[in-house]
């Protein structure tokens, strides 16, 4: 008598989630919204104590928290991962043209069609200049973290999307100054370059330093395991803590202008949406052009289409300050990221390719 065939049962594997607090940091970001709206209502000319708090026009409370936003993310960065660009030149050179020499400029122009021609009904052209402003500024900030999350989701290649983040973090060291101050001019609006240059070193090199040291520091003492499996997921919500205090004072600050034109959300919303879709699809065909994998493809095409919004709201405070229209237009940047990207990793896993 013969045995009985056995099936052979191949495990399924994991279904790969976001994080918790990843998945709904748009309701928190809404919830901080509301109450930094009700605070702001409610503690009046008080806030102005918070406001005066400045050094350089840097608000010192608030460049604290973003600080702790940023630090987190430098922490990930691993520079020396450059030295695998040459295997795969081609999807590092898309992502950098995409970011560098398309994005500044589309979403420049989508928001000066929206604030100075299609809303020039409601919004003056002062105004308009500076909601232009905080555009162009995301608009200059490539992502630099929640990428990682993007690219995970869709099974992208973790090493090869570390290259195209640090590469990214390295040109912004030097490209983001001169594209933000030449798109900029063209609004018209006056720039203080010395504010801008301190935010960068303040927001983007001393983190990055520091993540530097510090990550070398404690994989030698407690190695590479213990520091991605232990110390960074227990060291991740420090930066969405953060940023969520850190909405919470810009709508305080905010909360009267809301509350006199509750429309302006929607209406700064609007060409952010369209520019994050252009982006993303503009990046993904062209990929699909250039024959990249699909474990490189997408997550160029979410590097382009998402911010580094933690930058692009502390360089609009610095700037511009908490009460500003450009400050807003970075926050609603915040406020329409996550569930516009999540539905472009739906569109990358539905349309999955073989690498």
């Amino acid at each position: 008598m013969k045995d009985p065939v056995k099936k052979v049962v191949i495990p399924k594997k994991p279904k790969k989630t976001i994080g918790f607090f990843e998945k709904y940091l748009t309701i928190w970001v809404a919830l901080g919204i509301l109450g930094g709206i009700g605070i702001g209502h409610l503690a009046g000319d008080s806030m102005e104590i918070i406001s005066s708090m400045e050094i350089a026009r840097v608000n010192i409370p608030v460049a604290i928290l973003i600080w702790m936003m940023i630090y987190p993310m430098m922490l990930q960065v691993d520079f020396s991962s450059i030295r695998q660009i040459g295997k795969k030149p081609r999807g590092i050179v898309w992502t950098v043209i995409i970011n560098w020499a398309i994005k500044p400029f589309t979403m420049a122009f989508f928001a000066w069609i929206f604030f100075s021609k299609i809303y020039a009904a409601w919004i003056d052209p002062e105004l308009a200049g500076e909601y232009i402003a905080g555009a162009i500024i995301l608009g200059a900030a490539p992502c630099t973290a929640m990428v990682f999350v993007w690219s995970y989701l869709t099974n992208g290649d973790p090493n090869y999307t570390l290259v195209q983040v640090s590469v990214n973090n390295l040109i912004i060291l030097v490209a983001f100054i001169p594209i933000v101050g030449l798109l900029l001019g063209i609004t018209d609006v006056t720039i203080p370059y010395d504010t801008l240059v301190a935010s960068i070193v303040i927001f983007i090199v001393v983190p990055l330093v520091a993540g530097v040291i510090t990550q070398r520091i404690l994989l030698q003492r407690r190695g590479k395991d213990w520091f991605r499996n232990i110390f960074l997921p227990k060291f991740k919500p420090v930066s969405i803590i953060a940023l969520l205090i850190t909405l919470v004072l810009l709508f305080a600050f905010q909360g009267q202008n809301i509350l006199n034109n509750p429309l302006i959300i929607v209406l700064a919303a609007i060409p952010l949406i369209i520019q994050t879709y252009f982006i993303f699809f503009l990046a993904w065909f062209g990929g699909r052009k250039l024959k990249l994998p699909h474990n490189v493809c997408a997550p160029a095409a979410l590097i382009g289409a998402s911010n580094f919004f933690e930058l692009a709201v502390a360089v609009s405070i610095a700037l511009f300050g908490l009460q500003s229209p450009a400050a807003l237009v970075t926050v609603v940047g915040v406020l329409v990221e996550v569930p516009i990207m999540l539905s472009l990793v739906a569109f990358a896993n539905r349309n999955r390719y073989k690498n």
